[in-house]
């Protein structure tokens, strides 16, 4: 094995539509761009990750044409030859040589990772210890924007057994009528169905305070990133303020995030996302961080496709403290997909596929069909 390397590297970017708009405070989503990434092994064998960000450049700094255009000129140069075994050196010779990129730097990781695992036939969980349960518990996001419709799409879902907890993206509009929005989908659905809300950063501290008052006594479970990710301090006076729990999720995209919201008590809970941390490893960090903080965990999500939901799937599978479950509904906003196998969701769960590395293989008919050319 020591004499193994990476041989070749091919990016392209996939738009996939999504089954209806998807409204978040700063975009609506048509569809959703993502770059796949795919490592060639002297050996044969082939990892496959993904880089996804959310409404092109308005979320992060990064984008789906940077992101392949980075990987392309700058990472490829330095992977060429070197042992894909060796995941924590190439890493690190990613972070001294290559500022930030994160997402970009969380799939090839990934790919490295999915690499491995088949390499020694193993999932990708077994690399970090193993799945402590390969059913992940899954909410899905209620963003028609439309009160009605968004109750009648609830009770569907709760009906068919697919989702029992909701979350809701406000901060688009006046408080006033998202809390109204809000509340009365919290009471049609009843005290037994959890509901969130997802602010995206976009109220100030004195708007926060209010808004989160009036949140709270409507029963709503959980408040997320209601201020901007640097307001650190900010969301410790929530947080100390508040019963409902407050959590972080911009504001804990790295390791040292982590620490800094775990010293300041500046969160109930930490969301966790592959993309914005840098990988699976760093996920590892973070959660060992919060679990010595007495912080609770969420799966979080970039809407990433298969690829992405599964290799978040398999580091989160791993963690004792993922109080909150996830939110990894990706693929299913998604009218298709580019793998061979699709994701089985059921029980208000996914369900992570059996077999080495992530569990999958790309369909390359259906990337064809799909690839920005």
């Amino acid at each position: 094995m020591n004499n193994i390397t990476i041989k070749s590297i091919e990016t392209f970017i996939v738009d996939l539509p999504t089954i209806r708009p998807h409204h978040l405070s700063m975009a609506v989503m048509m569809k959703q761009s993502m770059v796949i990434i795919r490592i060639i092994c002297s050996d044969g064998i082939e990892g496959i990750g993904e880089a996804t960000t959310i409404g092109g450049i308005s979320y992060a700094d990064e984008f789906p044409e940077g992101m392949k255009l980075a990987i392309d000129t700058y990472f490829t140069p330095l992977l060429i030859g070197k042992n894909p075994n060796q995941i924590n050196t190439i890493m690190k010779m990613l972070d001294k040589n290559i500022s930030g990129n994160n997402f970009a730097k969380s799939g090839i990781e990934t790919a490295l990772l999915d690499a491995k695992g088949k390499r020694l036939n193993v999932p990708v969980a077994d690399l970090f210890g193993g799945a402590i349960d390969t059913k992940l518990s899954v909410l899905w996001t209620l963003a028609s924007g439309n009160t009605e419709k968004d109750i009648a799409e609830a009770k569907q879902l709760i009906k068919e057994n697919r989702h029992n907890v909701f979350k809701l993206k406000i901060g688009r509009n006046q408080p006033e009528i998202d809390i109204e929005h809000v509340s009365n989908i919290k009471a049609a659905l009843g005290k037994d169905i959890k509901i969130t809300v997802d602010v995206n950063q976009a109220w100030t501290e004195q708007v926060a305070k209010q808004s989160i008052k009036k949140l709270q006594d409507a029963n709503i479970d959980l408040i997320e990133q209601p201020l901007h990710k640097s307001n650190f301090e900010g969301l410790a006076r929530l947080t100390q303020y508040f019963e409902v729990p407050i959590m972080a999720d911009e504001a804990a995209a790295t390791v040292s995030d982590a620490f800094k919201l775990a010293k300041l008590n500046a969160a109930q809970v930490f969301a966790l996302k592959i993309a914005k941390s840098g990988g699976l490893t760093n996920i590892a960090k973070q959660a060992a961080i919060a679990q010595g903080a007495g912080i609770s965990l969420y799966g979080g999500t970039m809407l990433e496709g298969t690829i992405g939901t599964l290799a978040s799937a398999h580091i989160f599978a791993t963690l004792p403290n993922l109080d909150w479950g996830t939110e990894l509904f990706g693929p299913l906003l998604l009218t298709d997909d580019i793998v061979k196998k699709r994701i089985i969701y059921q029980n208000n769960a996914l369900e992570i596929p059996e077999g080495p590395g992530l569990g999958i293989e790309l369909d390359m008919n259906q990337v064809e069909k799909y690839k920005r050319k």
